[in-house]
């Protein structure tokens, strides 16, 4: 079921978080396919999280032009590239290392250096260098920007009452006082660019913020999830069924 909801996106209702990682999936595909058909190359930012691991383990049998798709990170954990909870980590295990991409378009924050602010600064010139723009002009924009949400409402490393929601920077390793670690995340100043932005989202534990995002007064502060708002872009709310039964989400809802 598709609808248009709050801040002018469209919610899908999928049944169950198999179709859930399909309909993922599905998406990225038919961006990749769009992009590289119009100009050869497609970027897309990736999400962590169990539902984007398996559409990430899907999309390792699709028929797409590998060569031409430039992976980046939305955020990444104060981890080396080989711990269990790396970003980096999972999207190579269950995607890149099953495709012919070239190591040269695998771009992955260094979420392992000392100097995060150095390592935030660092990848904002990775970005600048992979899209051919000015680091101190207006940010990338991305054909892809893949998104979950926690249960507080936080989405990529953005979290309540973080610094990183108001930075001009396009990278920032904002501390996160409730998990005692900085970590490294795109801000909205780049996600916002972004030509199609997709949220996936299953557990009946987010009810409450999804309910609040989707359908409560604009506050990003408190629900950073908000705070995604493609200027020009398509955004989508892929929810898990029985999670947007419990937050009050089914039927047609106007935006």
């Amino acid at each position: 079921m598709a609808g248009s909801w709050a801040h002018g996106a469209t919610v899908t209702t999928v049944p169950g978080e198999e179709r859930l990682a399909e309909a993922l999936a599905t998406r990225f595909v038919d961006a990749a396919q769009r992009a590289l058909h119009a100009r050869g190359v497609f970027r897309v930012a990736l999400a962590g999280g169990s539902t984007p691991a398996a559409a990430y383990a899907r999309l390792a049998s699709a028929p797409l032009a590998w060569s031409g798709v430039e992976v980046f990170w939305g955020d990444e954990r104060p981890v080396p590239p080989d711990h269990p909870d790396s970003n980096y980590r999972m999207a190579h295990e269950a995607l890149l290392a099953r495709v012919p991409i070239a190591p040269a378009h695998i771009h992955r924050m260094q979420g392992e250096a000392a100097d995060l602010e150095r390592a935030a600064a660092d990848y904002a010139v990775t970005l600048a260098d992979a899209f051919g723009i000015a680091p101190d002009g207006e940010p990338p924009s991305f054909d892809l920007v893949l998104l979950g949400m926690g249960a507080e409402g936080h989405t990529a490393s953005l979290f309540p009452e973080s610094p990183a929601l108001r930075a001009q920077a396009w990278v920032a390793p904002p501390f996160v006082p409730a998990l005692g670690m900085r970590r490294l995340t795109l801000t909205p100043r780049v996600i916002n660019r972004a030509a199609q932005v997709v949220f996936a989202v299953a557990g009946v534990n987010k009810a409450s913020a999804l309910r609040a995002v989707l359908r409560g007064p604009l506050q990003p502060e408190r629900f950073p999830a908000q705070a995604v708002a493609p200027s020009s872009g398509a955004l989508e709310w892929l929810v898990e069924a029985a999670l947007a039964a419990k937050a009050g989400l089914t039927g047609s809802h106007p935006a």
